[in-house]
Parts: structure tokens; sequence; C-alpha cells
């Protein structure tokens, strides 16, 4: 359904040029959810844009369902749902004036597409006299993507839909996600929380404009190169100094209420041993446990130097 090879895009001044995708490639198969994964920065909305005929890539080339984004941007508008990070709709204009301006661009109406949006729909249907500025952010997510798909798209972008939303709302979100997958929308999503990363069918861990890996979210985990040891204290900041002294610690950094340790598998390293070496150094309540690498780990993992990146496509 989607497939972008070796696109790039910078701003700026020919002296001052920032490179915000570079030269990356992946494609999106046909009713999946597909998630681009990455902090603020990392240029997953220079590649929504560009995918969405807003922007003109530098280099490279993509095509949407068969279609050209540039030669061919016109059909490809057609087809295309868009929900933008930032709340976009007309504030001063009701949920219902919304849905039927946003319909009436596409030649249609709410009644003609009221099968595919009416699970989201009737949660925002009590308030449909009340104006968009007005509504919970919940609720303006919900009325965003009922907007985006008031047209019945085949490929539905979103942009970082559920910054600044409850977890409730967020939950609901990806279940109306799931929904929609089953209708065959192919879904793409781009978002810097980890959590979301494993509710997508594949995920592309992006830093600095470039895509590090592209898997399912459990084949990732899996890939994990490295032992991995949870390690609790009284003291995780004072803890998380001291391991940097410890021979065989890779790395260590703060995850929740642990510190995550990663160690070589080849090099020698007992639960034992590090707790012997914490003792010594006046920590108490201690508690050591091997674990399953998550999303986040295989990340910062991906981020740092001691392996090297894969890029697979």
């Amino acid at each position: 359904m989607i497939e972008a090879k070796n696109i790039s895009k910078s701003y700026g001044e020919k002296n001052q040029k920032i490179l915000a995708v570079d030269n990356i490639s992946f494609s999106v198969e046909k009713g999946e959810i597909f998630g681009l994964i990455g902090p603020d920065g990392s240029g997953k909305t220079s590649i929504f844009r560009m995918l969405t005929t807003v922007l003109l890539p530098d280099s490279g080339n993509a095509k949407i369902d068969g279609l050209d984004v540039i030669k061919d941007y016109k059909k490809i508008r057609q087809i295309l749902g868009y929900m933008p990070g930032k709340f976009s709709l007309y504030q001063d204009l009701t949920v219902e004036e919304n849905l039927e301006f946003f319909a009436s661009v596409f030649n249609t109406t709410i009644a003609e597409n009221y099968d595919l949006i009416k699970d989201i729909y009737r949660q925002i249907e009590p308030f449909k006299t009340r104006r968009a500025g007005k509504l919970s952010g919940g609720m303006k997510q919900k009325l965003a993507l009922s907007c985006a798909l008031i047209h019945k798209p085949k490929v539905l972008f979103l942009d970082e839909p559920t910054t600044g939303v409850d977890p409730v709302s967020r939950k609901e979100f990806w279940e109306m996600l799931k929904r929609l997958k089953e209708q065959g929308i192919t879904i793409v999503v781009a978002t810097p929380y980890m959590d979301e990363a494993s509710l997508c069918d594949r995920i592309a861990l992006m830093q600095n404009g470039k895509i590090l890996k592209i898997d399912t979210p459990k084949q990732i985990c899996k890939d994990f190169p490295k032992d991995l040891f949870e390690v609790k204290t009284e003291n995780i900041p004072a803890l998380l100094k001291i391991l940097k002294d410890y021979k065989t610690t890779e790395n260590s950094y703060a995850f929740g209420e642990f510190a995550h340790v990663v160690v070589d598998k080849e090099k020698e390293f007992s639960k034992e041993s590090l707790e012997k070496f914490l003792r010594e150094k006046s920590f108490k309540e201690i508690e050591i446990n091997n674990i399953e690498a998550t999303i986040e780990d295989s990340f910062i993992l991906l981020l740092s130097n001691n392996v090297e990146l894969k890029i697979e496509n």
C-alpha cells in the first residue's frame, strides 16, 4: 500500500540546512498498522507530510496504492485520511458542522459514511451542537479521527494522535484503530510512546531522521543481543552512578522504579557478584532479576555505540 524509497528532506538555507529525513526506505502492507516510533525531532512528521503530498521530498520517491506522491498527488488526496498532531479543526464550528464541512470537501455526506465512523461518532454525538474548541482532549481526538475518516480513505495517517490525552482515552483510541483495521484500512501512526509500539503490527524505530530498525515489536524485543537485568535499591540515582564502575556492566539507565543493566552475554556476570558489589558500596535493600527486553530497551541499545545498527526493510 505504501512504498518509500530513499526519501530525504532538509530545511533552511544552503549554508544552514537541517537534515530532517535522511535517505530512508520502508514499505507498509495493505491493512497493516505500521508505527513510526521515535522522539520529537526524529523526522516522523516530515515523513508524514511528504507521504500525504503536503511537502515535496528533496530526493527519492514514494507511492501510495501505486500512485506517485508527486505526479498523482490529486488522486492520492482522495484516498488518504490525515490527522495532524495539533488539533486543526475549526474551533468555532460545532462537532456536527465540522463533520459536515469535511464531508462536503470530498463530495460526500455523514449519512453515506456513517457505518465507518458510527462507533466513534456515537461517543461524541451527545455533544454534536457544542463548538469544537470547547471539547475535552479525548473528544477533540475522536472528532478529528471522524473527520479524517469521513470519506472512507484507504490509508489513514495519524501524527502523534494520543499526545496530551488521558490514559483511558488513549486505550479507547487504540481499540478504535483495531476496529478500523478490521475494515481493511491501512493505518500509519507516528508516536513517541514506546508502549504504543507494541500495539502496531510492525514498527520503524527512528532517531535523527534515520530508521534504526524495522520489524514486528515481538521480533525487535527477541533480537535484543545482550543479557538484561533489573536492579532495585533504596536509592536509584546513587545506584546508577555506582553501576558505571562495575566492570561487566555495559550500560545502565533508570526504568520506572528499577535500573536496567545491560551485560554482554560473553562476559562473566552473576547476580550474586553484583549484589556483593552493591553491599560493599553500602546499599542494603537490593533486588536483582533477569528480564526480557522491552521495545524501549531495544531502542536505547540501538542508539548506543555498543552494537552495530542494522537497517532492515
